[in-house]
This record gives structure tokens, C-alpha cells and sequence, in this order.
């Protein structure tokens, strides 16, 4: 138990880390510039951030959001990304730590452990995917397309390695179904859904369809579920005056997110609802 809370601290702090990196590559990637170099500056006076101002979360709260050169306001979505990034790598090591350090066998030990990292991966790409998707509107292929050898190698290798076959054909089924359904969505109603949100389907549904079907359905249908509510609620909001359109791949995420944490219990108790279960 102690060593399972001391490796989701070293969790947290490696996914703050990571949040860290994220807000660079959400708002360079968009620019087309290089997310290694030239290190990071104050968009104000140009001075370089160092080390002691690079700090995830903390610096941000020492320096009170302001440069600590020129006093420029530094945007309250940095220390907010990281922490996001934080929580969710800690959520997930919840889920699939136990699993790792409780295998009976290395095998399962190994196959547990490329999951684990499979999905801290897509933790990674969700924040900095939703980032992108709600500044420009978009879910760019620098990030997506590398995501589906990601995503096939390391969920892949544990489905091989823990013997697991039907969750193998489960993933690469689940990328092909839920490209398809975006892309007759798309197809359908021009606009309505735009080509990046049909690949990124398909990375969501190697994730999905590795956990299992349950997880699969509910992932897909969350993404519309959230996304309309949240929808119903700013055109609420706004009393029916225009606005900013709300970008989907977010919702996708936490529709995907909602069918990894609870598909396989949302699908039981609404079985048992109806009485088919």
C-alpha cells in the first residue's frame, strides 16, 4: 500500500512535469515552431525563464503570475494545465497501478505496465490536444497521426505479452469503428464534424476498444452526451446570441475518459435498469 501511494506521488509530480512541457507544445506546435528550442522566454522583455521560475505550479505562485523581470501577467493557464495534467496521470496510475504491482506473473506485470503507459501517453495528448482544439480549433496531425503508432505499439505489446488476443482485435476493431462513425458523421452533415476530430477517433477507439466493448460504446456516446449538455448550457447562457463555436475534440476526450474510468459500470446499471441484466 505505501509503496503504491509513493509511486502515485512520483506520479503526480512527474505529470506536473509533463504539464509543464504540454503548455509549450499547445502553444507552439500551432506556430509550426520547434518545441525543444529556443527555450522558453517572456513574450514581454524576452528574458530567458530560468530554472527557478520554471517550476510547475509553484513558481507560478511565488512570482503571483507575473514575470519576474518585467512584471508581465503570466496567464493563469499555465499552473491550470499542469495541475489538470497532475490529476489525470494520477487517476489513471489509480486504475492501472494496482494491476502492475498485484500481477501474479512478469508477464502480466509487463503487459499492466505498457498499459499504464499507454494511457499516461493519452492523458498527455488530451490536454495538449483539447489546449490546441479550444485556442485554434484544431487537432493537428503533428500530435495525431504519431499517436496511432503510440497508441498500436504499446497497447499492442500488451495484449501480446499478457496473452490477451481478444483485446488485441478489440483495438485495432475499435480505431476501424469509430473512424467510420465520425467519418459518416462528417460525410453526412458537411462541417458538423471536422477531419480532425475523424482521426482522432480512431486513436481513441485503439484505447477503448482495448479495454473492452462496454468501454468502447460508452466512450463514443459520452463525447456527444457532454458535449451537447455543455452546449444546451452556453446557448443558455448566451440567450441565443451567436458566439465563438465550441470545438469537439475536447468532448471527445471526455467522453473517452468517462468510458475508461466507468463504461463497464455505466453499461451494467443501465442493463439492470432495463431489466436486461
Amino acid at each position: 500500500m505505501e509503496f503504491a501511494v509513493g509511486a502515485s506521488v512520483l506520479i503526480a509530480v512527474f505529470g506536473l512535469a509533463i504539464g509543464s512541457f504540454l503548455n509549450v507544445v499547445a502553444y507552439r506546435v500551432p506556430l509550426g515552431l520547434s518545441v525543444v528550442s529556443p527555450p522558453s522566454a517572456c513574450p514581454g522583455c524576452h528574458n530567458e525563464i530560468e530554472a527557478r521560475d520554471n517550476v510547475p505550479l509553484l513558481s507560478w505562485m511565488v512570482l503571483r503570475g507575473k514575470c519576474r523581470h518585467c512584471a508581465e501577467p503570466i496567464s493563469a493557464r499555465y499552473p491550470v494545465v499542469e495541475a489538470i495534467t497532475g490529476v489525470l496521470f494520477v487517476a489513471v496510475a489509480l486504475v492501472f497501478l494496482p494491476g502492475v504491482l498485484s500481477a501474479a506473473t512478469v508477464p502480466a506485470a509487463v503487459a499492466g505496465a505498457l498499459a499504464l503507459v499507454a494511457f499516461l501517453y493519452l492523458a498527455a495528448i488530451t490536454v495538449a490536444l483539447s489546449a490546441i482544439d479550444i485556442d485554434v480549433h484544431k487537432l493537428p496531425n503533428k500530435i495525431v497521426l504519431p499517436s496511432y503508432l503510440v497508441g498500436a505499439v504499446l497497447l499492442g505489446a500488451a495484449a501480446l505479452v499478457g496473452g490477451d488476443l481478444e483485446a488485441l482485435g478489440r483495438t485495432a476493431a475499435g480505431a476501424g469503428i469509430l473512424v467510420a462513425f465520425y467519418l459518416i458523421l462528417a460525410i453526412v452533415k458537411p462541417g458538423g464534424m471536422g477531419i480532425g476530430d475523424v482521426k482522432l477517433a480512431g486513436v481513441l477507439g485503439l484505447y477503448l476498444g482495448f479495454l473492452g466493448w462496454e468501454q468502447l460504446i460508452v466512450g463514443a456516446m459520452g463525447a456527444f452526451l457532454v458535449g451537447g449538455i455543455f452546449g444546451v448550457a452556453v446557448l443558455i447562457a448566451r440567450r441565443g446570441k451567436g458566439g465563438r463555436m465550441i470545438p469537439f475534440g475536447p468532448w471527445m476526450f471526455a467522453g473517452a475518459w468517462i468510458g475508461i474510468f466507468a463504461g463497464e459500470q455505466i453499461t451494467g446499471a443501465y442493463l439492470t435498469a432495463v431489466g436486461l441484466s
